[in-house]
This record gives structure tokens, sequence and C-alpha cells, in this order.
């Protein structure tokens, strides 16, 4: 059985400069800035936040800004496959690392695989 369990909270920012997002996010949140750049295209900035919390990740997009989350999973197959079991539907297998989904809401989110790991405490299994 395959294990998962929520991973980033992720603010998608219609923004030309990320940086000015991610200044008011890290004063908003009081969240330190962990990487202004962190993939070194000025695309993702990552607020610090402590092991037991979720990533909060800050995202410059196209569409109109929002926020959404990533589930982590140690199976991509498996869990894209008992998510749209409960209903959701692949939309776009990115940079074919992860999955974007969405929820019989509407509600697009992504399925990742797993981005740290917290001592002490494993992906939560979900049945």
């Amino acid at each position: 059985m395959h294990h998962s369990r929520l991973s980033t909270l992720v603010i998608d920012c219609q923004v030309d400069d990320l940086a000015t997002a991610t200044a008011f996010w890290s004063q908003a949140l009081g969240k330190p800035v962990a990487d202004p750049d962190q993939d070194g295209d000025g695309r993702y900035a990552e607020l610090r936040t402590a092991a037991d919390e979720p990533i909060i990740l800050l995202q410059k997009v196209d569409h109109a800004s929002r926020v959404h989350l990533d589930i982590e999973t140690d199976d991509l197959d498996a869990e894209v496959a008992r998510l749209e079991q409960l209903g959701a539907q692949r939309v776009a297998f990115v940079r074919e690392r992860w999955w974007v989904m969405e929820a019989p809401t509407g509600h697009r989110f992504c399925v990742v695989r797993p981005q740290r790991e917290v001592p002490g405490r494993h992906l939560n299994r979900w049945e």
C-alpha cells in the first residue's frame, strides 16, 4: 500500500516579479524567505516552515492567482489512481515529475513525489 500526505501550500501568483509577492507573503504569514529563487529561473520561492508544517511555495504563473495544495506520495501512479476513483481527473503531467489534478469541486491540486523527510514521521497511509 502506498502512503500520501499534504505536502505543500502553493500560492500561485500572476505577477511580473515574484520577489514582490514573496516579500508580501513572507511578512503577511510571519515566515522568513528560505529560498527566493528555488530553481534559478525566477518561478519559485519558498518560505521557511517548521519540519512538521506544510511547505509554503510561491509560484509565478500565467493563470489567475489562487492557492492550491500539493499531495506528496511514495507511489505517484497509485495515488493518482486512488484520487481518480474518488472523482478527480488528470489535467496534465508536468515536467514528467508531477500530476496536476482537478477535484470534482473544480479545485486544482498537484500530486508530487515526497518533498522532504520529517524526522520520526512517515507519510500517512490513506486507504
